[in-house]
């Protein structure tokens, strides 16, 4: 269900559902919920399930009640669009929570901070903390990691003859971990390996790191 990795001295716990928990500081990291975005393809005639709406809450508060964390960061995108239906299922949710909750805000989130404020949630740009930089698009700052979203990581597997999979994955380089999207329907980037990155791909309730060597072609971000 999790995979523990080491980066500058701290435990992360990598979980299935795509969350990042940061053992030292208590902490749970997601990106890139994109709450409202199912609501928003119902209005507009696209044939997805009401069910569906209500997804990412349940597993949402299954991974808080597992980690039970102090503090929960989202890194942006938490909301897909303006306010809709889906924000009063945010208000009753958030309600009931008792650690601490901040927005590193990402280019989705277009709702005005005064409305997450009066729900007790910080408002923020990004964070420092511990020598971990904190963003919605993946930087690069010198003496910093970085931990980040926005790019929806996902990793192509090969089987026999022509047949593949694509997972979403979490990302790392020696200074960077780029988070998979948590949010259903949002899709997913095919990342290219470079040098000394790791993969650690979503299969079902298991995180698989998976092997990922650099080719001639180097994307960055």
């Amino acid at each position: 269900m999790t995979k523990s990795v080491q980066i500058l001295k701290n435990t992360f716990e990598m979980h299935c559902s795509g969350v990042l928990f940061w053992q030292e500081r208590s902490t749970l990291i997601i990106s890139d919920v994109h709450l409202g975005k199912i609501s928003h393809f119902r209005k507009f005639g696209a044939a997805v399930p009401q069910k569906a709406v209500e997804q990412n809450f349940l597993v949402m508060t299954e991974v808080i009640e597992l980690f039970k964390p102090t503090v929960i960061i989202f890194l942006g995108d938490l909301f897909h669009s303006s306010v809709n239906k889906e924000w009063q299922f945010f208000e009753e949710w958030i309600s009931k929570l008792t650690a601490k909750v901040i927005l590193v805000s990402g280019n989705h989130d277009i709702i005005s901070p005064l409305k997450y404020e009066d729900l007790g949630v910080q408002v923020t740009k990004e964070l420092l903390l511990d020598g971990f930089l904190l963003t919605h698009h993946p930087e690069e700052r010198e003496g910093l990691f970085n931990f980040s979203g926005h790019v929806h990581p996902a990793i192509r597997l090969h089987g026999v003859g022509r047949q593949s999979v694509r997972l979403r994955c979490f990302f790392k380089t020696q200074r960077q971990m780029i988070l998979p999207a948590f949010g259903e329907f949002t899709g997913n980037y095919t990342m290219e390996p470079i040098a000394d990155c790791e993969a650690y791909a979503l299969l079902g309730d298991t995180v698989l790191q998976v092997p990922f060597k650099e080719t001639k072609r180097r994307k960055r971000f």
